[in-house]
């Protein structure tokens, strides 16, 4: 399967019963393929891209459907910084779009570069709202129970690393 049969996925919802993909289809594919910065990967089969390449295929082929609400599974897992850059730019021209971008995170350090706003969660609600409000050290503490000796859960501590001497 082709990069290009991926992306028009996206637009099969459109479609009546049985009816392959028109030009209006394809120029839907071709713009989310262009937006996601993957148009010279058109004619490419899915299974021989590198991780952060079929991420933004698979961002591409959500772009297609063009929804009002996109809701993704850590979009940033496993994927190098150019295709971090493209699908960031994407979700901030989404926002700007006024349509709804919500995923699921779990790299605490980079919350605050990706996220507006933030729900922490540990089987119940922690906290929700904007980053400042809600991402604050007690509601991580909360949500993880960072602390809490009752649930076995202890202060985070550093451990010195030492090196082994080498030998001649």
């Amino acid at each position: 399967t082709t990069v290009r049969d991926v992306v028009l996925m996206g637009t099969y919802g459109r479609l009546k019963w049985l009816r392959r993909p028109r030009r209006a289809e394809k120029d839907i594919a071709a713009e989310a393929m262009e937006q996601t910065g993957i148009s010279d990967l058109a004619h490419r089969q899915i299974g021989e891209l590198s991780g952060g390449q079929r991420q933004r295929v698979f961002l591409a082929r959500a772009l297609a459907q063009q929804p009002d609400l996109y809701f993704m599974d850590e979009p940033f897992q496993g994927i190098d910084a150019r295709s971090q850059h493209a699908i960031v730019t994407v979700l901030d021209q989404l926002r700007q779009q006024g349509r709804t971008v919500v995923i699921v995170h779990h790299d605490l350090a980079t919350v605050q570069d990706f996220c507006s706003h933030v729900t922490l969660l540990n089987k119940t609600v922690i906290s929700s709202g904007t980053v400042s409000e809600a991402f604050t050290s007690e509601h991580l503490r909360d949500a993880y129970r960072v602390g809490d000796t009752e649930h076995g859960f202890f202060e985070p501590t550093t451990v010195p690393v030492s090196h082994a001497e080498s030998t001649p």
